[in-house]
C-alpha cells in the first residue's frame, strides 16, 4: 500500500490517535475477563483441568478477546512506527480505522469463534459496570468513526488505484528484507503462480526444479547460523519468505516449514556432531526433512503416543503408525517422536529420532524395509501429498536419537512450537492475502449490470474488511517474530497470531468466492483452489480450539 497519500483532513484526529484513547478501557476490561474466568477453573487455588474443560467456552472466549486486545495494541503500534517514519498515509490510516472499529465493535457485542459461535463478554463473568466502564467515550468514538461504509468506500478507493497487487498494511521492513520480499515475489510470478493451479488439480508434486531453486534462493537455511551453512537471518524474515511464498501457493511456502522445524529441532535439542552434520544439508536443500509426530488415535494428545522404538545394538528399531505427514515421500530425513521408554507415562518416554531414509517415487514411495504407506487424499493443501505409515521394525541409527539422550522429545518438541505457529501464521497471511488479489481483480474486471463488481457497496465492503484484517493479522505475526528474534518466552504472543491468522485465512478465501459467484465454485478458478487451502489453516500446528485453550491456560496462570 502506498503511505504517501495524505489523509483526509476533515477526520477528526488519526486512527492511531483513537485505538490510543480506547486502549487503556480495552486492557482494563482484558484484566477484568482474566480474573473473572480464573475464578471459574480454579480450584483450591489451583487450575483444575476438569473445570477448564467444562468452561470452554468462556476460556476460548478469554483467548480471543486477549487477542483483539493484542491486536489494538500492534495497530497502533504499527501506525506510530509508519508516522515516525513519514510514511503514515491515507491507506493506512482509514485501513485502522475499519479494522480498529470493527474489532472494537466485536468485543462489545460478540467476537466470533467460528462462524457458528460467538462469544460475548457476559459469558467471560463480566458484568454490566465493568463493560459499561470500558465502553467510555473513547470506544464509542472508535466504533462510531471507524468501520463506517464511509471509511470504507475510501479504503477500497485507495488499495484500488494501487492495483491491489502490493501487501495490504506493508509492515515498514528494512531494506534487507524489502529486497529478500521483492525476490520471493518474483520467484513467485516466474515459477510458481502461473503452475499452481495446475499442481493442485493433477494433486502433483511441486516439481524439484522449483525445490531447487527454492534452495538456491536460500529459502531451506534462512534462520539457521552461517556457521551451519544457513543465511544466519532472523525469525522476521522467515515471515516474510512464507508469506510470500505462500501468497504464490501454500505447497511452497510449507516446504520451508519441514526444513525450519527439523533445523529448530537440531539446532534446540541436537549433539554437536548432529548439528554439523545435518544443518548444512538441510540448509543447501540437499536433504529435505519431514515431520513425523502425529498418531492414527491420538492428535493433538501427544501424551498417548504409541509408535515404540526399541534399542537393538547400534540401531532402534520402530514399530506403529503415524498419519497426516506432509511430504515423506521425498524427504530424506523423519524427525521421528516415538516411545524409547513404555513404563514411563505420558510425555516422559517419548524421545525423538532423525530416522534417515531413501527418496522415493509415486510408483515405489518407500523403498526400504520396515517401512510402508498409503495416500490420504485431501481438498486442499496439495504439492507435497499427505501420508499415513506403517512402522514394522524400521532401523535408525542409535546415534540419531537427537541429542543423545533418551526422554527428552516432548520437550524438544515443545522448543519448536513458538517458531512453528508463526511461520504458520505468516503462510495464513499469504494465503489470506492471494484470495485477496484473486478476490480484487475479479471484482475489477466483472462486469454485472452495466458496471464492475467493485462498484457494488457489499461486494467493496467485503474487500474492505479482507485488506483491514489481512493488516492486523500481519502485525499480531510481525511481532511474534520480532519476540522471538529477542529470545524473549512468546507463545502467548505466537499462539494469538496463529489463532487469528487462520481465521482471517478462511474468511478471506470464502468471501473472495463469494464475490466470484458461481464461478468462484467451478475447480477452474484458483479460488476455489485457495479456498480448500486455506481450511486447513484452522486445523494443523495445532487447531483453533487446542490453540485457544493453551492461550487460556496461559492468560490464567498470569
Amino acid at each position: 500500500m502506498s503511505a504517501n497519500v495524505a489523509r483526509n483532513s476533515e477526520a477528526p484526529g488519526s486512527a492511531v490517535e483513537l485505538i490510543g484513547a480506547a486502549l487503556p478501557g480495552f486492557e482494563t476490561l482484558l484484566d477484568q475477563a482474566i480474573a473473572a474466568v480464573r475464578q471459574k477453573v480454579l480450584v483450591d487455588g489451583k487450575i483444575s483441568s476438569l473445570r477448564l474443560e467444562a468452561e470452554q467456552h468462556a476460556a476460548h472466549g478469554l483467548s480471543w478477546l486477549a487477542t483483539y486486545v493484542m491486536a489494538l495494541r500492534e495497530m497502533k503500534a504499527y501506525g506510530e512506527r509508519l508516522q515516525a517514519q513519514d510514511r503514515y498515509g491515507a491507506t493506512e490510516d482509514y485501513a485502522l480505522r475499519v479494522g480498529a472499529g470493527e474489532y472494537a465493535a466485536q468485543i462489545f457485542g460478540g467476537i466470533p469463534m467460528s462462524q457458528g459461535e460467538i462469544v460475548r463478554l457476559a459469558a467471560l463473568g463480566l458484568g454490566q459496570k465493568a463493560i459499561a466502564a470500558a465502553r467510555g467515550e473513547a470506544a464509542e468514538t472508535l466504533i462510531s468513526e471507524g468501520n463506517t461504509p464511509e471509511n470504507r468506500a475510501r479504503l477500497v478507493a485507495l488499495f484500488s488505484q494501487s492495483q491491489g497487487l502490493a501487501s495490504v498494511g506493508d509492515p515498514g521492513l528494512d531494506e534487507t528484507l524489502e529486497a529478500i520480499r521483492s525476490e520471493m515475489r518474483r520467484f513467485c510470478e516466474a515459477e510458481v503462480t502461473p503452475h499452481a493451479h495446475e499442481w493442485h488439480l493433477e494433486n502433483q508434486y511441486i516439481p524439484m526444479p522449483v525445490v531447487e531453486k527454492m534452495a538456491e534462493l536460500g529459502v531451506f537455511g534462512l534462520t539457521i547460523p552461517e556457521e551451519f551453512g544457513g543465511m544466519g537471518l532472523s525469525k522476521v524474515s522467515m515471515c516474510v519468505v512464507s508469506e510470500e511464498l505462500s501468497r504464490g501457493y501454500i505447497g511452497v511456502g510449507s516446504l520451508g516449514t519441514r526444513s525450519e522445524i527439523a533445523a529448530e529441532l537440531i539446532l534446540c535439542g541436537g549433539t554437536p556432531e548432529q548439528k554439523a552434520h545435518w544443518l548444512p544439508k538441510i540448509a543447501a536443500g540437499e536433504t529435505l526433512p519431514t515431520a513425523v509426530f502425529t498418531e492414527p488415535n491420538t492428535g493433538s494428545d501427544l501424551a498417548s503416543l504409541r509408535t515404540r522404538a526399541v534399542r537393538d545394538g547400534d540401531v532402534f528399531r520402530v514399530h506403529g503408525n503415524k498419519t497426516w505427514i506432509t511430504h515423506p515421500v521425498r524427504a530424506d530425513i523423519m524427525t521421528l517422536l516415538v516411545r524409547t521408554d513404555p513404563d514411563a507415562p505420558g510425555y516422559r518416554g517419548l524421545s525423538m529420532l532423525i530416522a534417515e531414509k531413501p527418496r522415493g517415487t509415486d510408483e515405489e514411495p518407500f523403498p526400504v524395509a520396515g517401512l510402508t504407506g498409503g495416500e490420504i487424499e485431501v481438498l486442499g493443501y496439495r504439492g507435497m501429498k499427505e501420508y499415513e505409515l506403517a512402522f514394522d521394525g524400521f532401523e535408525v541409527k542409535a546415534d540419531n536419537l537427537l541429542g543423545g539422550v533418551e526422554g527428552q522429545g516432548f520437550k524438544q518438541l515443545m522448543q519448536t512450537f513458538e517458531a512453528a505457529r508463526i511461520q504458520t501464521a505468516a503462510r495464513a497471511i499469504g494465503v489470506a492475502q492471494s484470495a485477496f488479489d484473486l478476490g480484487l481483480r475479479y471484482a475489477q474486471e466483472r462486469i454485472q449490470f452495466g458496471k464492475p463488481l467493485i462498484a457494488f457497496p457489499r461486494v467493496a465492503d467485503k474487500l474492505a474488511m479482507m485488506a483491514a484484517e489481512i493488516l492486523i493479522a500481519r502485525q499480531l505475526t510481525y511481532f511474534a517474530a520480532r519476540e522471538k528474534d529477542a529470545e524473549r518466552r512468546c507463545d502467548l504472543e505466537a499462539g494469538m497470531a496463529k489463532l487469528l491468522g487462520a481465521r482471517v485465512a478462511w474468511a478471506a478465501a470464502d468471501n473472495a468466492l463469494q464475490i466470484h459467484g458461481g464461478n468462484g465454485f467451478a475447480l477452474e478458478y484458483p479460488i476455489s483452489r485457495v479456498l480448500c487451502d486455506a481450511r486447513i489453516l484452522n486445523i494443523f500446528e495445532g487447531a483453533a480450539e487446542i490453540q485457544a485453550q493453551v492461550i487460556a491456560r496461559r492468560l490464567i496462570e498470569g
